[in-house]
């Protein structure tokens, strides 16, 4: 089950010595290029969650050789509850990681010079799902709703902003339960989720469900961000270049052709189910590509949407202000070119 990881624990302490990491050489399954090991450069791309969806355009130019194609022997390092995957890059223990912009800004307000240099998810997948029998459509209304109860975790940035934006005095605010076990016994309870994620679970087990978008309410944070450290950008330009290149080709196969990769993902996550990811890449088709972006602009960034995540999270007291100056948090320097379309 997605997001549900029990058993999959296990796979996490696996992690940390490296052990369910899958690299070209082990994906690969003959698309890439028959290049010795030896002249490849060994890269770490590390997760900030078990592997799922809002990863495949990574395991897709794993598996389809497209980092292999541009010299390197990337393993992929999995992650789960908080995973550490920024302080790693941070102290040098892993080469790039995957996480989403609002964490990117804490770590960097804590003096960690990481950037992000490719975004493949434009409009986040982050959530509030409730029964869909309640009639509620909006987070305004929601907050509205005495004797519901709304779990999410405290102190994560998004919930920072909705309590600030929203009065939830109305609602009983408690933990996330990391399950859909409590919303499906609970018509008055709702939970954040990802969208292409608990609802279908939830729905699986027969719930009716709808899903509230915190980007619906403002906070609109870059999800998956391909993250870097600022010495590397200087001291390895064209490593950093063809990362970005492969990923971005790799996203371009998972949108468009995700079979593959998802047998790969489910492979190497067995509760993800092949179900789950497919209902994953239909949702991740417009949160990728949403209205008039084409495949071969695939992971642009806008200062706008930056300097506005970090007003938010100033506003609601996840950053002190001047902490964090947002054009410093990510650059377009790898994402000037388009890459041409996959064929």
């Amino acid at each position: 089950m997605p997001r549900l990881r029990l058993a999959i624990v296990l796979c996490l302490s696996a992690w940390t010595l490296w052990g369910c990491g899958a690299s070209s050489d082990q994906a690969s399954n003959g698309h890439a290029p028959d290049v010795p090991a030896e002249k490849l450069t060994p890269i770490t791309l590390g997760l900030n969650w078990f592997p799922e969806a809002e990863h495949g355009g990574y395991y897709a130019a794993l598996h389809h050789g497209y980092y292999r194609e541009a010299g390197f022997d990337v393993t992929i390092l999995p992650g789960g509850p908080k995973s550490p995957v920024l302080q790693q890059v941070a102290s040098g223990q892993v080469d790039f990681a995957v996480d989403n912009a609002d964490k990117l800004l804490l770590v960097r307000a804590q003096q960690a010079d990481l950037v992000a240099v490719f975004s493949p998810i434009q409009n986040s997948p982050r959530c509030v799902m409730v029964h869909a029998e309640s009639g509620i459509t909006s987070l305004e209304q929601l907050a509205q709703q005495p004797g519901y109860t709304l779990a999410m975790n405290p102190g994560q940035p998004f919930s920072q902003f909705l309590s600030k934006k929203l009065d939830l005095k109305s609602l009983t605010i408690t933990a996330y339960p990391g399950n859909v076990v409590q919303f499906l016994l609970d018509p008055k309870f709702a939970q954040q989720a990802y969208s292409f994620s608990e609802p279908f679970v939830a729905e699986q087990q027969g719930a009716k469900v709808t899903t509230l978008m915190l980007s619906d309410l403002g906070f609109n944070t870059y999800t998956s961000l391909l993250i870097t450290s600022h010495d590397r950008i200087e001291q390895q330009p064209e490593t950093v270049a063809a990362i970005v290149a492969a990923s971005r080709k790799g996203w371009q196969k998972y949108l468009e052709s995700p079979a593959e990769t998802n047998a790969l993902i489910h492979q190497r996550n067995p509760e993800m189910g092949l179900d789950v990811l497919e209902f994953g890449v239909r949702d991740l088709q417009l949160l990728c590509l949403p209205e008039g972006m084409e495949s071969t602009s695939l992971g642009q960034m806008e200062d706008e949407r930056w300097s506005t995540l970090v007003e938010q999270m100033v506003d609601s007291g996840s950053l002190d202000p001047q902490a964090v100056q947002s054009q410093e948090a990510y650059t377009l320097q790898f994402l000037e070119q388009p890459t041409p379309a996959v064929k």
